[in-house]
């Protein structure tokens, strides 16, 4: 059985999330479609306020 890739909106939304953990800048995104792009800034803004509110030590 072949294993299934992660949707893509998943992808963006994980891949903005590392970003705001890392302290990262939102200007940085890497995607131009308006879909994906909202969900790797949501991403972005709850590791963000992950990172602010102490849950992640880096």
């Amino acid at each position: 059985m072949k294993r299934q890739k992660r949707d893509r909106l998943d992808r963006a939304f994980s891949k903005g999330f590392q970003a705001g953990i890392g302290g990262r800048s939102k200007e940085i995104c890497p995607y131009s479609t308006l879909d994906s792009k909202s969900q790797w800034l949501g991403g972005w803004r709850e590791g963000i306020d992950g990172r602010l509110s102490g849950l992640f030590n880096k």
